[in-house]
């Protein structure tokens, strides 16, 4: 896979996944420094995982077309 073919900067759903991406940074940041109760913790994890999913087939769709 070339890396070349993911980068497209003129393209907005490049952008789409690199805010993905920081945003599943956050949540992986929020996750390590609090401490949420049980219903707080499952929404962020379903948060992750939808963005997780989400940034996967952006990444596809990017390298594919």
């Amino acid at each position: 896979m070339k890396l070349s073919r993911l980068v497209k900067p003129r393209n907005p759903l490049f952008w789409l996944m690199v805010v993905l991406n920081l945003l599943s940074m956050v949540l992986a940041w929020i996750t390590h420094t609090q401490s949420p109760d049980a219903f707080v913790s499952s929404v962020i994890v379903l948060f992750t995982i939808g963005n997780a999913v989400l940034g996967a087939y952006l990444m596809w769709h990017l390298v594919n077309s």
